[in-house]
């Protein structure tokens, strides 16, 4: 079985080739080739699609994909090769139940299939947005470990060290990761959830260097949370992600690979897109050696995926990974508008959707693109989880007709969507509830949800 040593052999002496070949000449052309080869098509009037043979297609498409391009190594300009023997053994020994957490917040995850009545993994929070303040950080991850369905939270990021703004792999993104670490801990040991995982490792930690010190006990990282590195596209590593890779093994963690391949970008494409990320997560498995994938395709104009074209990408890839592996994979949410916007809450509705009756689990939520500090509340994760939790076991079919009502909603705003409001003006932080104002959204919202056919019960939410 491929390990990171022999990962390394093959990013050593693999095959020469530049950055731009292995993109255009090598990737891009292929991915063209598979969705021709297996007649892949994308079809607009039905966002979650109802036919196993398109996933199935899907999946041979995309591990042809990875073993005729292979990924690629930045560091030594060179490609690293995989066999397709090689690629179905690695997926044959992955993981198939990790655990996660400490204490009663200890859980296992498991695999889901189309249409699984087995309610999805909820990793919430702020799928590492920026915020500006310790104050703000502490905020949203009191709120994050409140939400009754997560299972563990995905941290914002830290922006500045002493009113100096992080500057990446310098001494202030270590000590930026080190504080990520302990008021992470911090909040929530003041709400009670003491062993609640941070899947996303820090949101904070880009380097590996930062990692390596984020990990010392002093400041609260455990073997049992998950530790997430990126891939860049199209499946793309260097010698920092493989070090990162290396720390998390030597202490026993779980590893989880986060990657966002572009519709428009070099997969071309909804088709590509999808068999882009079907080949990235294998890629994944034997490149880091994952407990876990995290897909977040993201549509190069909008740098969101609630649009007509990313849920169907995010089914048609979460259905083909469903049916043919028992790999755990985990949706990844963007949202074009912001905090306290109907449009959020819908898009997010959707995009959960599309992913939960296709056999993934979740990650909720990157708010208004997750670029802006402090356009992210406990609100969004919390009713993507509700919506999470209320369509598990759901037909296709019916998700179908409810995205395609969602889409009537938001789909013309997504050009010039709203950016809502701030953290500060939509969340109370001492009562932990929502403003008056995103209350009342959150009940017509609710309303609007139940006219399309799916109820979700009233909650604290409800009330300012």
């Amino acid at each position: 079985m491929v390990q990171v040593l022999d990962v390394m052999e093959k990013a050593l002496n693999g095959v020469p080739l530049s950055e731009n070949d292995y993109q255009l000449r090598r990737y891009a052309p292929k991915v063209a080739e598979k969705v021709r080869e297996y007649k892949i098509e994308f079809d607009s009037e039905n966002p979650i699609p109802n036919e196993n043979s398109i996933a199935d297609d899907l999946f041979e498409a995309g591990l042809e994909l990875l073993v005729d391009v292979g990924a690629y190594c930045m560091d030594s300009s060179r490609v690293i090769s995989f066999t397709e023997s090689e690629v179905r053994e690695a997926l044959r020994n992955a993981p198939s139940k990790v655990f996660f957490g400490e204490g009663r917040d200890r859980k296992a995850m498991v695999p889901r299939k189309i249409g699984d009545k087995t309610p999805p993994w909820c990793l919430l929070g702020a799928a590492g947005g920026p915020v500006s303040s310790d104050e703000s950080f502490l905020t949203l991850m009191e709120g994050f470990a409140e939400i009754p369905q997560t299972n563990s939270i995905t941290t914002p990021a830290l922006t500045r060290v002493s009113g100096m703004r992080v500057r990446p792999a310098s001494p202030l993104e270590l000590y930026a990761t080190m504080r990520n670490a302990t008021l992470g801990r911090e909040a929530c040991n003041r709400v009670g959830r003491e062993g609640k995982p941070f899947m996303n490792t820090l949101a904070t930690a880009e380097s590996d260097v930062s990692l390596a010190a984020a990990v010392h006990p002093r400041f609260g990282l455990r073997p049992s949370d998950g530790f997430m590195i990126a891939s860049m596209d199209p499946m793309k590593v260097d010698f920092a992600r493989l070090n990162k890779a290396v720390i998390a093994h030597s202490i026993g963690a779980p590893i989880g690979m986060d990657f966002s391949p572009l519709l428009g970008g070099y997969s071309g494409g909804p088709e590509g897109t999808a068999v882009g990320t079907v080949a990235t997560h294998l890629m994944g498995v034997l490149t880091l050696q994952t407990s876990y994938l995290i897909p977040f395709p993201l549509h190069l104009r909008y740098v969101s995926n609630s649009s007509r074209e990313m849920l169907w990408t995010i089914s048609t890839m979460g259905q083909a990974i469903s049916r043919n592996t028992d790999l755990l994979s985990i949706s990844l949410n963007y949202t074009a508008a912001g905090p306290c916007t109907p449009m959020c809450l819908y898009e997010t509705s959707a995009s959960v959707m599309a992913a939960v009756v296709s056999g993934l689990s979740m990650e909720s939520v990157g708010v208004a693109t997750n670029k802006y500090e402090d356009r992210v509340t406990p609100v969004e994760p919390r009713i993507s989880a509700e919506v999470g939790h209320a369509v598990a076991g759901m037909k296709r079919s019916d998700a179908n007709e409810m995205a395609k009502k969602l889409l009537k909603k938001y789909e013309r705003k997504l050009t010039s969507p709203p950016l809502g409001k701030p953290l500060q003006e939509c969340w109370n932080a001492t009562k932990r509830r929502p403003s008056k104002e995103y209350a009342a959204l959150i009940k017509r919202y609710k309303r609007d949800m139940a006219a399309i056919g799916l109820k979700l019960e009233p909650s604290e939410l409800d009330k300012p």
